[in-house]
């Protein structure tokens, strides 16, 4: 008697899903890859460039990738360097309204279609940044 088993495929006809997400996406690159991307359109964006820190685009380009690789499986840099990610509260000081979010979900689906990834993974992966830029309104205010 043989036992029906579900096999999960990060495309139709790909490979076998396993491991960590972090993994399956790529790793540290690809997260860079995505991030890099994201940053490219934030730099032409007049209403989110102000709010990131020209002098110090490295930096928040290394933070933002970090966070994604930890929260994704990868290394726990990010809590070691920084403490818990606490989101809300490190975007209080912005101004988040509908235009922000919905121009950080612009930019950052520009960075996700880069990637180029099997539906699956790209799915999964948008879900949780659409998500987690609606959770981060805090204001309705223009």
């Amino acid at each position: 008697m043989s036992e029906d088993r579900l096999t999960l495929r990060v495309s139709r006809d790909g490979a076998v899903a396993g491991g960590s997400f972090f993994d399956q996406i790529g790793g540290s690159d690809t997260f860079d890859r995505l991030v890099r991307r994201f940053y490219e359109g934030v730099q032409t964006d007049e209403v989110l460039w102000p709010m990131y820190p020209a002098q110090d685009l490295e930096g928040a380009i290394r933070r933002l990738s970090l966070f994604l690789q930890q929260y994704w499986g990868g290394p726990g840099t990010y809590s070691a360097e920084r403490g818990h990610p606490r989101l809300r509260m490190r975007h209080v000081a912005f101004k988040v309204n509908p235009d922000a979010r919905d121009r950080w979900l612009h930019h950052m689906r520009v960075a996700v279609d880069s990637l180029e990834l099997p539906a699956l993974l790209e799915a999964t992966l948008w879900d949780y940044l659409d998500r987690a830029a609606h959770s981060l309104v805090n204001t309705f205010e223009e």
